[in-house]
């Protein structure tokens, strides 16, 4: 295996810390990105970032080519989780979703991909989820935005091919992450005598999931292996075993046999 010069985002905690870190080990260079400054971890070079503004991921981008004179992979990782009935979800949630988890994986593919076209070859490792192939009850935008991820990446893939560039899509089911703590409840969901009591026994059910799924660690290992390979798999599945198999399960399972078994599982009655 040879050093490739890498760009992920979202590399200060869960799943982009590990990741970065296992490539940096492997001798690969690694640029991680955070929204707030924060030191090197271990070999990864830590610079700050925010998806969502453009100008700063091209300062970002600059000191990369100044240093490396080119980027050989970027791993779109960054991301948030907003928890509540999509009826009561404000503007501003919505906005906010969807900007950290679409546009910014729009807006890093296309300040990376000049330079990739201009080397005639390079790789893109969107991240999304089991969850944008399957749409979760009152994770509802953020299932929107990782099915906008899917639909991109779909498009990107086949618009990119002639420069040698391929696109994959990693889709985590539940992990044991920072993200369960990290994701932004809402209120006014909590406080709705319709919505509400139904809400919380489903995040019960999400929470706990979360916190008794995979260690990031098995993810990393996965993506490793998607940076390493020369003709990696365009869609990867990783996770707790049954929901690999129940999403893989939904291209040819009835509609009504994938909304009852959710039903059940999240006790939406």
């Amino acid at each position: 295996m040879y050093s490739q010069v890498i760009l992920i985002t979202g590399a200060s905690s869960g799943f982009g810390k590990f990741t970065a870190q296992m490539l940096a080990e492997q001798g690969h260079v690694v640029y991680g990105t955070s929204r707030k400054p924060s030191g090197n971890i271990g070999n990864v070079k830590m610079i700050v970032v925010d998806v969502t503004n453009v100008n700063s991921i091209q300062c970002a981008i600059d000191k990369i080519i100044s240093e490396q004179g080119r980027i050989d992979i970027l791993i779109n990782n960054a991301g948030i989780g907003i928890g509540g009935a999509l009826e009561l979800t404000t503007d501003q949630e919505v906005m906010t979703q969807m900007n950290t988890n679409f546009f910014g994986v729009v807006n890093m593919c296309k300040m990376v991909l000049p330079f990739m076209r201009k080397a005639r070859k390079g790789k893109i490792i969107n991240i999304s989820s089991i969850g944008g192939v399957i749409g979760i009850p009152y994770q509802g935008f953020y299932s929107a935005s990782k099915f906008a991820i899917e639909g991109y990446s779909e498009s990107l893939a086949l618009e990119v091919h002639p420069f040698d560039i391929k696109v994959c899509l990693v889709e985590p089911g539940d992990f044991n992450t920072g993200f369960t703590a990290n994701r932004n409840i809402s209120e006014a969901t909590l406080k709705d005598t319709d919505y509400g009591p139904s809400f919380a026994k489903s995040l019960e059910i999400i929470e706990k999931e979360e916190q008794n799924g995979c260690h990031p660690r098995k993810l990393a290992g996965t993506i490793c292996k998607i940076v390493s390979s020369q003709n990696p798999p365009f869609r990867t599945k990783v996770g707790p075993w049954v929901q690999v198999l129940f999403a893989k399960c939904k291209c040819w399972l009835p509609h009504k046999v994938i909304q009852f078994a959710l039903r059940f599982f999240y006790v939406i009655r």
